[in-house]
């Protein structure tokens, strides 16, 4: 089946009434959607099709009140279609809740005594000092994008400064990958899992920031060298299948799609952006995870293969015991993906 077709799928299945479940209902506000609105938005891009930037903006008109009062990392996922929404449309309102959020997140977010981003999440649990992957994608990205859209240089350099704390405090010194988190208090990586979808987190994730911050200010050199050595340890640990084990160091685990397309995407916009060297060895990398990535597609557009919401296990045994189902960021990290392999074909 063409690549076309199989996108569409996903984005189809996306948008269907998934009312009551967890991973699929995109009509809330949180990260789950957020990373699905993402995904379309890349979709978008890649097609130029009205009917998906017609459905992001009544998707915000749905649901934006609904994130009323939410302060918190995760539940700053889905703002980061608001620049792009200001630039195709013109309008002022996503412009002016972009800069008020960015805003929130630069003076009052709360940090760890390393500055990063403490990851915060919606629900009633509070991961106190621990600094995640995840925070990458879902908050970075958008304030990001938000400097581009204002030319705020603020907005850039605590970007590229968060992007840069993270790479810092995650990475695995002896392999390049990351570590799913850091405790800040312990000083440690708790359980010390690398976990494939932390890094797909931000395989994905910082060169959608990089391309954004660069138009205002210089890359860090440190920051480039660091995202360098992240992908040359990921290609190490890809599986023979071209996935990644839910821990990918892991090798009995079972393969997750999800992380598994984040870590795909990321080579092909790294690629297209020059944060990677021209290599043959990361085209083909790329495009293992690509078919291995679209034989995880169901007929009816469901992408399989994706594990539940991780939070950072007690230990690295737990991550192997996470389910696996449907959800909007397995459907979307695959959509981008797919989206991002045929940019400028569709």
């Amino acid at each position: 089946m063409p690549k076309k077709r199989i996108a569409e799928k996903i984005w189809l299945q996306m948008k269907e009434n998934h009312a009551g479940s967890w991973g699929m209902d995109i009509d809330h506000w949180d990260w789950v959607p957020g990373v699905g609105v993402i995904a379309m938005l890349e979709y978008y891009e890649a097609t130029d099709r009205p009917e998906v930037l017609e459905y992001l903006r009544q998707w915000v008109a749905r649901n934006q009140s609904k994130a009323a009062g939410s302060r918190v990392i995760n539940g700053i996922a889905p703002y980061a279609i608001f620049p792009a929404l200001y630039r195709v449309t013109g309008e002022e309102a996503y412009r002016d809740e972009a800069v008020r959020i960015a805003e929130w997140l630069v003076a009052e977010a709360p940090r760890t005594r390393e500055q990063a981003f403490e990851h915060t999440v919606t629900e009633q649990v509070a991961f106190a000092e621990q600094v995640w992957a995840d925070t990458i994608f879902m908050a970075v990205l958008f304030l990001a994008r938000t400097a581009t859209i204002t030319g705020h240089v603020v907005f850039a350099e605590e970007a590229q400064r968060q992007v840069l704390i993270h790479l810092r405090l995650l990475e695995d010194p002896a392999s390049g990958v990351l570590f799913h988190g850091w405790n800040c208090v312990t000083r440690d990586h708790m359980s010390a899992a690398r976990w494939t979808r932390a890094n797909g987190w931000i395989a994905a994730g910082v060169p959608m920031i990089l391309e954004e911050t660069a138009k205002l200010v210089p890359v860090d050199s440190e920051v480039a060298d660091r995202y360098i050595r992240l992908m040359d340890g990921l290609l190490s640990f890809q599986r023979e299948d071209g996935l990644w084990s839910t821990v990918m160091d892991q090798a009995e685990y079972y393969p997750e799609v999800s992380g598994s397309a984040g870590i795909g995407y990321g080579l092909l916009r790294a690629m297209e952006g020059g944060w990677l060297p021209e290599e043959a060895r990361y085209e083909e990398a790329a495009d293992r995870v690509l078919q291995a990535v679209i034989s995880h597609v169901m007929e009816n557009g469901i992408v399989a293969g994706v594990s539940g919401g991780t939070p950072v296990m007690d230990s690295i045994e737990a991550y192997n015991q996470i389910p696996q189902y449907s959800t909007l960021y397995g459907q979307g990290l695959s959509l981008m993906l797919l989206a991002q392999s045929v940019r400028g074909t569709l």
